[in-house]
């Protein structure tokens, strides 16, 4: 699943593909030699993980620095009752031309909002949607409050480049998200888009201070690797277009930068980064794509266990939720309902949503609770009106099975199998109740070699865990993975022998092996679906909305 980080590694490619292409710096003239893409099929999953603060000032409003011009959210900012000369530069959003008077909206993209303007005929005469003008004027109160309270006067418009009306394919009628997705290049123009866009710039700064506050150094891990580990889903490999060798091994397009984030935590104890991440897999659904951004965090000198990373995992979070709710302009962007909405959540549902996230505890319950839990829930009816689980000595607390919140499940619930889709959004809405909810101790063969096993290695049924964890979000599920990593040279070697890894496989690991060897202080990471926690935060229903050219099986337009 996106959120975990998943150790393996991608793809070889081919010109039939119609994989990305790279030029191969070697040629400085003429044909340059290409990397091409192939999808190559894996079988298994794996995780990622942090510790705990929050930067969560709110950004000050802007100011334009001299030389540079205002833009449309300073000019809603500006506080002054009549700025009697006042500039902006945008694209014509609607246009409405009468006998006496022209009305337009304009936008930049600073904001989702726009500046209403009021023009004399002529002054609007040449402006049609989509146009780039540069209007000038009087910055002054509405005398009509039906909609902004202040409206910009024009003294002088210039037409900077012309729209044609008869072909612009976004016009003043509501779009889908369906339609706007065959105009990625279109798209980005939507008010939705814009505010999603500012939205993921609000959270990477927002994670920047939170991991600078924390005292993390942030990394650039490699997007190439020969690291194709057994076992991490399906991978593009990547080959030159000649088709001749040109790496001494196989080569891949990362899957996840969790190995290389380990050997650089080794040497700077705490370290994080935002990375894109490629999956060959042909899942056409609206939670996955094929390209997408994971945030991963890597921590040396681990003492606590899960616990010191999910309070990481629970600080990044936060502060990228308080960053939003501070920014009364992207908030009020993501809340207000435009003309190309259609398919997004109830404001109401998203303030609601962010509430959760930053004022409601969260939860954490062991697999084998949530096992028992969605169990009871099964046997729904008035004889479970109270179905308490015993209470397990890591966590304290009992999960409770109202009488009313039976369910059917179409994958059947037994311990060892995978938490679906179904059962982890359920997890979530009940436990969770509105927050998100941690799910801790998965079984052994469930997860990826390289996790910890826990203290006492299995449970109390005999049955063997390991120190991990996921994250799960109310009608999204599972968006964080995270475990302890195993530090211990012969404990690993031989487990990846246990999995049957082959000889290959495990010498390609050989470095990763190597970092046992000297001074491997416990480890402990994390992955999130950096993609997947944007959709949840402005309440779209499909992944794809969250990324400007989204990439998924069979689709890569521009």
């Amino acid at each position: 699943m996106y959120a975990k980080p998943q150790l393996a590694s991608l793809l070889r490619l081919s010109a039939r593909n119609n994989g990305a292409q790279a030029i191969c710096r070697r040629c400085p003239y003429g044909s340059p030699r290409l990397f091409s893409t192939s999808r190559i099929r894996r079988q298994e999953s794996s995780d990622n993980n942090p510790t705990v603060e929050s930067a969560t000032a709110a950004p000050a409003p802007l100011k334009a620095a001299d030389g540079i011009p205002i833009t449309v959210r300073e000019l809603l900012l500006t506080k002054n009752d009549i700025q009697d000369k006042a500039a902006v530069k945008g694209w014509i959003q609607t246009i409405r031309k009468q006998k006496g008077v022209c009305f337009a909206t304009v936008t930049d993209g600073s904001t989702a909002q726009t500046v209403q303007v009021v023009m004399t005929p002529e002054q609007g005469g040449p402006l049609t949607i989509g146009a780039a003008a540069k209007i000038t004027g009087s910055w002054q109160e509405s005398p009509v409050k039906k909609g902004q309270q202040k409206e910009l006067v024009a003294t002088d418009v210039k037409l900077l480049a012309e729209s044609d009306p008869g072909t612009y394919p976004l016009q003043k009628k509501s779009h889908t998200f369906e339609y706007l997705r065959t105009i990625p290049h279109l798209r980005l123009r939507s008010s939705t888009s814009r505010s999603i866009l500012q939205l993921r710039s609000t959270a990477l700064s927002q994670i920047s201070n939170y991991f600078a506050t924390n005292s993390f150094t942030q990394v650039q891990p490699p997007i190439l690797t020969s690291s194709d580990c057994e076992g991490a889903g399906e991978v593009f490999a990547v080959t030159a277009s000649d088709r001749k060798p040109f790496f001494t091994d196989p080569v891949y397009l990362t899957v996840s930068s969790q190995l290389h984030l380990e050997a650089m935590a080794l040497a700077m104890s705490k370290v994080w980064c935002m990375s894109p991440t490629f999956r060959a897999e042909k899942s056409d659904t609206a939670r996955h794509l094929n390209e997408f951004y994971m945030l991963e965090a890597e921590m040396a000198f681990v003492e606590n266990g899960v616990e010191e990373v999910m309070a990481v995992v629970e600080g990044v979070v936060k502060s990228i939720v308080q960053g939003l709710v501070n920014n009364e302009v992207l908030k009020k962007d993501l809340l207000v309902r435009r003309n190309d909405d259609v398919g997004l959540l109830e404001p109401e549902q998203l303030e609601k949503r962010w509430d959760g996230i930053i004022n409601m505890p969260w939860r954490r319950v062991t697999y084998t609770q949530a096992i028992e839990a969605l169990k009871i829930a099964v046997k729904r009816g008035e004889e479970f009106k109270a179905g308490v689980l015993a209470r397990d000595p890591k966590y304290k607390g009992t999960i409770e099975i109202p009488w009313d919140q039976g369910a059917e499940f179409k994958f059947p619930v037994e311990w060892g199998m995978n938490l679906q889709s179904e059962h982890e959004k359920y997890l979530a809405s009940l436990v969770g109740n509105g927050a998100p909810v941690f799910v801790t101790d998965y079984p052994k063969h469930l997860k990826p070699f390289y996790m910890l096993p826990n203290v006492n290695d299995k449970d109390e049924e005999g049955r063997e865990t390991v120190a991990c964890f996921d994250l799960l979000l109310p009608q999204v599920g599972e968006i964080v993975g995270g475990s302890m990593r195993e530090h211990r040279y012969e404990m690993l070697e031989g487990e990846m022998k246990r999995r049957g890894m082959s000889e290959e496989s495990i010498k390609q690991l050989g470095w990763y092996l190597e970092l046992r060897k000297w001074g491997c202080a416990p480890l402990g990471g994390f992955g999130i679906g950096f993609d997947r926690l944007l959709a949840y935060l402005a309440g779209v229903e499909n992944i794809r909305e969250t990324v400007a050219f989204p990439r998924w099986f069979d689709r890569c337009l521009c």
